[in-house]
């Protein structure tokens, strides 16, 4: 009889430290096999709870990492963001000393030919065109008005030096409307036609995103190789990474 209180007590008092009480149960009386029995269920209860509170902490670590890694996939958008607008006011103040310097260098010429006014007319008009479509993003917010903006200049300046970025400019505010078969088109403009571009990495990521979002993950996924393989170390490369991680998880 001493015996069977001392095991319970130890069971009860072990228990109590690691898991939330079980039901009441009056052990004290019946036979030796009941009591060990009633022992058992109060046992058995507790490594539930447990099992349960485990899973619970399992569900809650997970949520965790998937926080951390859409935060980490906003920062990066955010740094992109910030490192185009960077060099967009850079090209900008460089578009603005070059029209500064096109009336010097036409005075400086006696007999300027045709062809030598009309492409410099040309090159201003290109520049301007570029410049007024950036605007629209940058300076004013006018994102609907930007399509329309980009695709005109992409139109009537398919080969232009800012061809490629305004391609994928077309591409990111196609992308943010869901508008993802003509932001794929723009995209993979980037990616065929401008290989030297610092931005066919981001439109390769960009690729990856849509072909998630439209279901299918086996493209999506040979994207985010193809980035990881040609940028490696890069900020596209990074989140590439990241979202490779998602899918096989």
């Amino acid at each position: 009889m001493k015996r069977a209180v001392l095991i319970t007590a130890m069971f009860l008092g072990a228990g109590a430290a690691v898991a939330a009480p079980a039901p009441v149960e009056d052990i004290a009386g019946g036979s030796g096999d009941d009591r060990l029995a009633r022992i058992e269920r109060i046992v058995k209860s507790r490594q539930q709870s447990e099992l349960e509170m485990q899973r619970r902490l399992d569900t809650l670590q997970q949520e965790v990492l998937d926080l951390r890694g859409l935060t980490e996939q906003q920062n990066y958008q955010i740094e992109q963001m910030q490192q185009r607008q960077r060099q967009l006011y850079d090209e900008l103040a460089n578009l603005s000393s070059k029209a500064s310097a096109a009336p010097a260098a036409a005075a400086a010429t006696s007999t300027p030919s045709v062809a030598a006014t009309n492409a410099a007319s040309s090159s201003l008009s290109e520049t301007a065109s570029y410049e007024s479509a950036v605007n629209l993003v940058l300076k004013e917010r006018k994102y609907d008005d930007a399509i329309p903006a980009f695709r005109a200049f992409i139109k009537q300046y398919p080969d232009s030096v800012y061809a490629a970025n305004a391609n994928y400019w077309l591409g990111q505010l196609l992308f943010n409307k869901s508008e993802f078969a003509e932001a794929k088109q723009a995209f993979k403009t980037v990616v065929d036609r401008f290989s030297d571009s610092n931005k066919r990495g981001d439109s390769l990521v960009k690729l990856g995103m849509i072909a998630e979002k439209t279901g299918d993950k086996a493209g999506a996924t040979q994207y985010y190789q193809q980035v990881v393989k040609d940028y490696a170390n890069s900020a596209a490369a990074r989140i590439a990474q990241q979202q490779l991680a998602a899918i096989k998880a």
